[in-house]
C-alpha cells in the first residue's frame, strides 16, 4: 500500500490540475490537434514545471517512509521509503545521461522558432495555419510537415475518461507515442520538407 501511495503522490500535481477545466480553456478538446500559439508554448512550460515539481513532492512520502520505519508500520513505511527513492533516482538520472523529460525549455523554444517563421517570409503557403498533430507539426492549408517534433501528453482532458487519461500517463510519463527522426535540434533550419 505504500509503495502505490508513494507511486502516485508525485505525480498528482500534473494529473489533477492539467486535467482541470480552467486549465483547459485556450486548447481544444481531445484528440484535436492543438493549434500553435503563445497559450501551447505556455503550456509545454507549465508541464515542465510540473515534471519537476514531482521530484520535490516525492520527498513528502520519502520523509512519512522514514519515519514509519523507524516508528510506525515498517512495511507501509518501506514501500513509501522504496518508491519514492525509486521516482527520485528516475529523475535525477536526467542529469547522468538518461532519456530527457518529455517537456523541456527546447520544445518550448522550438515552438516559437516556427511560431515566429509562420509570420515571415519563409512560409509555406500564404494561409498557413500550423497545427501540433502526435507525430509532428503540420500546416493545415497545405499539409507540409513544419517540424517532426513529436507531441507529448499536454494535460489535456482525455476523450476516453479521466481514469484511462490517469492510466496513460502513469504508462508513458507524458512522452509521447511517436518518436522523432530526428537526434540533433537544428532551430536555424525549420523549413518544410
Amino acid at each position: 500500500m505504500g509503495f502505490i501511495v508513494a507511486f502516485l503522490f508525485p505525480r498528482l500535481p500534473g494529473i489533477l490540475v492539467t486535467r482541470g477545466k480552467g486549465f483547459n480553456v485556450n486548447f481544444p478538446p481531445h484528440p484535436e490537434p492543438i493549434p500553435l500559439s503563445p497559450h501551447l508554448t505556455q503550456r509545454v512550460l507549465h508541464m515542465r514545471m510540473f515534471y519537476w515539481l514531482g521530484l520535490i513532492v516525492s520527498f513528502i512520502p520519502l520523509f512519512f517512509g522514514l519515519l514509519s520505519v523507524k516508528w510506525g508500520n515498517v512495511p507501509f513505511g518501506f514501500g513509501l521509503w522504496l518508491s519514492s527513492g525509486w521516482f527520485i533516482l528516475s529523475r535525477l538520472q536526467t542529469f547522468i545521461g538518461g532519456p530527457k523529460p518529455p517537456w523541456t525549455l527546447d520544445m518550448a523554444q522550438r515552438l516559437q522558432i516556427i511560431s515566429n517563421q509562420v509570420k515571415s517570409d519563409s512560409k509555406c503557403c500564404e494561409s498557413i495555419s500550423p497545427e501540433w498533430l502526435l507525430s509532428g507539426i503540420y500546416c493545415t492549408v497545405c499539409k507540409d510537415k513544419l517540424d517532426d517534433m513529436p507531441r507529448p501528453d499536454l494535460g489535456r482532458k482525455r476523450s476516453d475518461g479521466f481514469f484511462m487519461g490517469v492510466i496513460r500517463l502513469i504508462a508513458s510519463d507524458g512522452n509521447p507515442f511517436f518518436t522523432s527522426d530526428d537526434k540533433k535540434i537544428d532551430t536555424d533550419n525549420y523549413e518544410s520538407e
